[in-house]
């Protein structure tokens, strides 16, 4: 993704004709579709620079994985600082992050946050102030470089649908963060397609109260207009706001919070976050 790009999107270029005098019929049309053959070629050179980004700096971060620790600090820091930023630029995306003061980001905990596009990740590693984990389809784990990097740096996989692959990522997540490591998910289990969100699965918070640590909810909004779900890479400038509610304790008078109870709080205060910024 390389500089703010067009921001009339390429379905203006099918407006139709007939609506149009019929002296200015031609020329106008055929300035819509220069438009939008214009945007899909810019796009694909935005792709192009995302590829080209994406394996540079994780080749660099594999790189000096080996001498970064246990924790792989360096590696995940690199992301958050130099890949992140870039692929945000290079989409034209603007970042607003709002309620950071309400996170003690020196305790681990289990950032939760509504899900709109692939993008919410560069957005998230940008807006958390400390290095930060995310849980991946296991499909990932064969992707080319993402997934060399992935698994790198700690990241954690899970397999669908399946209770057995539910129970060791809890395992798994609930180790990390007792380690004193923050995580993130997105409890939706996928990505939205038409902005609302779908129920957080209850499961997925299952480590945080078997850690013991705090449940950040996390609202992101505009990142799927920026990189919406369909559609090969159509990308468009606009803001990604992130926005940080108070954290949910897992524990409540020395007993652990139910997990139900927990993920329906988690995200009433994520939709409360985006009803504030209608």
């Amino acid at each position: 993704m390389t500089g703010p790009g067009f921001q009339q999107d390429a379905r203006e270029a099918s407006v139709s004709c007939a609506a149009i005098e019929p002296a200015a019929a031609a020329p106008a049309c055929d300035a819509r579709e220069v438009a939008g053959v214009a945007w899909r070629v810019w796009n694909v050179v935005q792709f192009a620079f995302t590829l080209a980004w994406t394996a540079g700096w994780i080749t660099l971060a594999l790189l000096l994985r080996p001498g970064s620790g246990a924790r792989a600090r360096l590696p995940l820091r690199m992301a958050a600082r130099c890949w992140a930023p870039g692929l945000l630029w290079g989409a034209g995306a603007r970042l607003r992050i709002e309620g950071q003061e309400r996170i003690d980001f020196s305790r681990p905990c289990l950032f939760v946050a509504n899900h709109q596009s692939v993008i919410d990740i560069c957005a998230l590693f940008r807006a958390i102030p400390v290095p930060l984990r995310f849980l991946l389809k296991e499909e990932m784990r064969r992707v080319p470089f993402v997934g060399w990097y992935a698994c790198a740096t700690g990241m954690l996989f899970i397999v669908r649908d399946s209770a057995r692959a539910g129970a060791l990522f809890r395992r798994q997540a609930a180790a990390l963060l007792a380690g004193g490591q923050s995580l993130c998910l997105f409890p939706e289990g996928t990505r939205s397609r038409d902005g609302a969100m779908a129920p957080f699965k209850a499961g997925s918070l299952q480590s945080a109260i078997d850690a013991g640590v705090d449940v950040v909810p996390v609202a992101l909004q505009g990142a799927g207009r920026v990189l919406p779900v369909d559609g090969f890479f159509r990308v468009r400038p606009g803001t990604i706001r992130v926005g940080f509610g108070a954290p949910l304790p897992t524990r409540e008078d020395g007993r652990p919070v139910a997990r139900q109870a927990l993920a329906e709080r988690a995200q009433a205060r994520v939709q409360a976050i985006l009803d504030g910024w209608e």
